[in-house]
């Protein structure tokens, strides 16, 4: 098997493994290409996904900095976004997700994904009706009719809460 092959069969057996099991079997793979930006990125996420989420930002920054591909570079970027959150900084997994998704197409694969943890953030951030309305945005091309309406609906929303 090729070596993204083997990475991505480990994540197909990680409802079967142990915590510890998963990190060495990633790591043991990443090792072989210590500098590749997809190793480092996997290996954070299986520190983030076996809760060892302060092991998991650093990774994530390295595979980050070493130049990830543009659809790995969006996940992990959700990903650092998540974490972050989850370690109480919500305001800098915010600016995260608005830095990378600024200059994406609306349409881009993950856009709908960073929406969903950047409604997270803001309801962290003490702004529930910013995160309706963005989910309200996000949904509308999703939805058979009501393009209209409710993406005016979720606009009202963000006038009656200023």
């Amino acid at each position: 098997m090729e070596w993204r092959e083997r990475i991505e069969a480990v994540w197909a057996d990680a409802g079967q493994l142990d915590e510890a099991e998963l990190v060495r079997r990633v790591d043991e793979i990443a090792a072989e290409r210590p500098d590749d930006p997809v190793g480092l990125w996997q290996r954070g996420g299986a520190r983030d996904s076996t809760g060892d989420p302060e092991g998991a930002v650093g990774f994530y920054r390295a595979a980050l900095a070493a130049g990830l591909p543009d659809t790995e570079r969006a996940q992990c970027v959700i990903q650092l976004a998540s974490t972050v959150r989850n370690l109480g900084r919500p305001e800098e997994s915010l600016e995260l997700l608005r830095e990378e998704f600024a200059g994406r197409p609306a349409n881009d694969e993950y856009a709908d994904a960073a929406v969903a943890f950047a409604a997270l953030a803001l309801v962290d951030l003490g702004r529930p009706v910013e995160a309706v309305s963005a989910l309200l945005h996000a949904l509308t091309p999703h939805l058979p009719r009501y393009h209209r309406s409710v993406p005016a609906y979720a606009d009202a929303l963000l006038e009656r809460d200023a």
